[in-house]
């Protein structure tokens, strides 16, 4: 602990902080691998980190917080897990979602609920309902999710409404994903060494920060996430632009 809040103090005042971080889970079967454990114990144990990291950079005034939780080329995985990581799911809404309402915390899905049972259907849907009010933390949770499914999915929908082409703009589109109402992600990170989006937020994750950790997800703590913070702090972010006196001028 002393580490920790050694580390906490020493970046407590680091500006800027990101708005919103998205992370990309990774490293949960490696884990469980390297104890001789089952996969799906790996991911049991990514679940038990999420917790900690909400509260770390909800701390650091983190207001947007996207989890990968599964993707949409998850389904080719084995049977077991893939029903293994819907249950770990069902488990984390009845256990999660009281004490998400009561810091604050307002719960989205993004992504496709269409595959899921009923059942777990009507648990994502009553979180969600439960936490909408909230203000203190967005967290996104995109399960089911697959940027070119999301593409897709806004352009069909902008078909239907009847859009004319040169009414559509860029704000236009986004408002057609499933993030509309959430800002683009200003850091995006990848846990256990892997160096790819794996099509993870590809239209709303043009500009942001990267940041690559050997770490795999389950030992992703504190001191970690405070230094994805603090490497993200110093970079300087130009849109396409120059950096000028402080000023960002066009290339």
């Amino acid at each position: 602990m002393d580490q920790i809040d050694s580390e906490q103090n020493a970046i407590a005042d680091i500006s800027p902080v990101p708005n919103h971080v998205a992370i990309i889970m990774d490293g949960n079967g490696r884990w469980a691998n390297n104890r001789g454990l089952p996969r799906l114990a790996g991911h049991r144990a990514g679940t038990e980190n999420i917790r900690r990291i909400i509260r770390t950079f909800g701390n650091h005034g983190v207001k947007y917080l996207t989890l990968y939780a599964f993707s949409t080329e998850n389904w080719n995985r084995p049977d077991e897990e893939v029903q293994g990581l819907f249950q770990i799911l069902a488990d984390v809404i009845d256990r999660e979602s009281e004490n998400l309402h009561k810091e604050g915390i307002r719960l989205r899905h993004l992504g496709d609920l269409d595959g899921l049972s009923d059942k777990l259907q009507r648990k994502v849907n009553g979180a969600i309902e439960l936490t909408k009010n909230n203000s203190q933390m967005t967290l996104n949770i995109a399960f089911n999710y697959g940027g070119r499914a999301d593409i897709l999915n806004a352009v069909r929908r902008i078909v239907e409404a009847g859009l004319q082409p040169e009414t559509i703009d860029e704000a236009t589109f986004a408002r057609y994903l499933y993030t509309n109402g959430t800002p683009d992600p200003d850091l995006v990170i990848r846990t256990a060494d892997e160096m790819r989006l794996s099509n993870f937020l590809i239209w709303q994750a043009a500009y942001s920060e990267y940041y690559a950790t050997p770490t795999f997800w389950p030992d992703f703590d504190e001191a970690e996430a405070l230094k994805a913070l603090k490497a993200f702090s110093q970079r300087e972010r130009r849109f396409g632009g120059l950096i000028s006196n402080g000023k960002r001028s066009g290339d």
